[in-house]
């Protein structure tokens, strides 16, 4: 093997490798709905294969995904979403008897097995309101433009501190 085309196939492994590592796996509760975000490194062009499940009693089921067969009594409980580096998984009607660890694995169409997951602990009584997370992580922007604006705010008396 010329040592150009041994160099492109190494590098063509390791960005198959870095495209699609889990890096977190977060669960909260909006409403009566379980939610499940799964963050993830997104450097590849390829298109990403994923499965969310579900292990209780070390029997392992299938929620939502492109890699197994959704169990029956979750397809009509789950929705999903998905951008650029993160995925979403919500299932409605959460219970203690859907209490477990969560798993959200992912791999590259077409390649062989390159697995990378992350796993969630999850029990009814110690979930935190999504609302909480959202507010603070996703949406800094608009709480960064606020903490900004309080000065003019002041100056023109619309608030007084």
């Amino acid at each position: 093997m010329k040592p150009t085309i041994g160099i492109a196939l190494l590098l063509t492994v390791l960005q198959v490798a870095r495209g699609q590592k889990v890096t977190s796996l977060t669960a909260c509760l909006v409403d009566q709905s379980l939610r499940l975000d799964c963050r993830h490194e997104n450097t590849t062009s390829l298109p990403i294969q994923y499965e969310f499940s579900l292990t209780r009693e070390t029997k392992k089921h299938v929620l939502y995904g492109t890699v197994g067969v959704p169990e029956h009594t979750y397809r009509s409980r789950t929705s999903f979403s998905s951008k650029y580096n993160i995925k979403v998984l919500y299932l409605s009607g959460f219970t203690t008897k859907d209490e477990g660890l969560y798993t959200c694995e992912l791999r590259l169409s077409g390649q062989p097995p390159t697995i990378s997951n992350k796993n969630v602990s999850v029990l009814r009584d110690k979930l935190v309101k999504c609302e909480g997370i959202s507010l603070l992580v996703q949406n800094t922007s608009w709480l960064l433009l606020l903490l900004l604006s309080l000065p003019l705010l002041q100056a023109m008396d619309f608030i007084s501190l």
